[in-house]
């Protein structure tokens, strides 16, 4: 999947202008954590969020360093810190630095930058301005969206072939010690692994295909170190 196939758009952004408190009341409205920053010919200048307004003289809490502290890091640092706790135009305010990425990128990009810079939000552009941003909550809603479509159920054979053909292709079981039996739907997995973990993996894959209506676990562990042996009943 791409950017633009989960993307909220079109997408609610405020001007550098405007004031913290008009940024606050429109997150607090719409019932978003942030807010693209556009100036007047639509470029993203920045993002206000959530995590920008934490640190504010109103509710008491802007950062105090200790004062050795303060002069390792300089009078620019606490100055820089003023700024940010006490204006209340957005532009002071607003985080800077920021990752955007393109509506054809890949959705596994755009959660890597996420996981990667640790944000909950990630601006689409194109042609220099913001065409839409991709958010937690979108991934979630894609989410549900996949899981809900309808699927066409395999018949036994298939479901078996398939569960064969996923052990061999992820490689994190050994596919020639796994039998696999489908009768009406139902799933009977035997055979043997060699690390407990791979049994929920297995399971998994079974249960994921489409017609399945239970899954038997029979599959008997072997350390392979000492050769001991357990069944999953056990």
């Amino acid at each position: 999947m791409e950017a633009r196939q989960v993307m909220t758009s079109p997408i609610l952004t405020i001007s550098p202008g405007a004031s913290v408190r008009q940024a606050i009341e429109m997150m607090l409205e719409r019932r978003v954590s942030g807010l693209p920053v556009v100036d007047e010919i639509g470029q993203l200048v920045g993002i206000i969020s959530e995590g920008d307004l934490l640190h504010r003289s109103e509710l008491g809490t802007e950062k105090h360093r200790s004062k050795w502290l303060d002069f390792l890091l300089g009078p620019g640092r606490s100055a820089s810190d003023y700024v940010h706790s006490h204006s209340r135009r957005v532009a002071d305010v607003m985080t800077t630095d920021i990752v955007t990425v393109q509506e054809t990128t890949p959705l596994e990009e755009v959660v890597k930058l996420m996981e990667k810079r640790r944000i909950k939000r990630v601006p689409v552009v194109r042609d220099g301005g913001v065409s839409g941003i991709v958010t937690r909550s979108d991934l979630l809603r894609a989410l549900i969206k996949t899981s809900a479509a309808q699927v066409v159920a395999n018949s036994d054979e298939e479901i078996k072939q398939k569960i064969y053909d996923t052990i061999e292709q992820e490689g994190w079981a050994p596919a020639g010690s796994i039998h696999v039996k489908v009768a009406d739907g139902h799933v009977t997995l035997a055979g043997t692994i060699f690390d407990e973990r791979e049994r929920d993996a297995i399971r998994v894959c079974a249960e994921n295909q489409p017609g399945v209506t239970g899954v038997t676990d029979d599959m008997i562990w072997v350390e392979p170190t000492s050769g001991n042996y357990m069944s999953p009943t056990a």
